[in-house]
């Protein structure tokens, strides 16, 4: 009787049977962040932030050192946006070169911040010096470059911190994909088992 029992428990197949495998579509992940929109975005900003500090500059409104870090750094944000335009293709060494370049563009984003900001204090005008007199024309003069340049700082400060956004959101997207934080999640696979036909 008891070997009947065993006989019958191993020729018995659980109708239901859970295994844990790992995504084989997680590279399709980084295709919800829009890499080619974002890409083309990082590289059209600052493209216009290149061409605005190269025109200022020539026009001698800005200072040497600084605005060449400036460009150098907002290079390396179009270079970041190219390579997550290719990582489009989901190869994997791309990928982790997109999240690489990534980095280094939030780090470039954030110095151009800072190297803004330093403008901004350092060129600073000063219409109080103008309004003390009777010279109207100076006066409104000055009143409107001190706007004009609020703006374009206003301006410049907007499109740095979306270029910062825009590195983070692709370098979040690339680590889920590399995952280079974590190991690959498994998915719950469950399997329903036919049960033989009764004779």
């Amino acid at each position: 009787m008891a070997d009947e029992v065993r006989e019958l428990e191993s020729n018995q197949n659980p109708l239901v049977t859970v295994s844990f495998r790992r995504d084989g579509n997680r590279k399709q992940k980084y295709l919800e962040a829009e890499p080619k929109a974002l890409g083309i975005t990082q590289i059209g900003m600052s493209v216009f932030q290149i061409t605005s500090t190269s025109v200022f500059h020539h026009q001698n409104l800005g200072t040497d050192g600084k605005d060449v870090i400036f460009l150098m750094l907002s290079l390396l944000v179009v270079i970041a946006g190219s390579v997550a335009i290719a990582a489009k293709n989901l190869h994997l060494p791309t990928l982790m070169a997109c999240l690489g370049m990534q980095i280094v563009a939030c780090l470039a984003s954030f110095i151009n911040i800072i190297v803004l900001l330093h403008n901004l204090d350092q060129y600073s005008t000063h219409c109080w010096y103008y309004s003390q007199g009777n010279q109207t024309t100076y006066k409104n003069d000055c009143h409107t470059l001190e706007r004009t340049r609020n703006h374009l700082f206003a301006e410049s400060m907007l499109i740095q911190v979306t270029l910062l956004a825009i590195s983070v959101t692709l370098a979040a997207y690339c680590c889920k994909v590399v995952n280079c934080c974590a190991p690959a999640p498994k998915m719950p696979v469950i399997t329903l088992q036919n049960q033989p036909a009764e004779q």
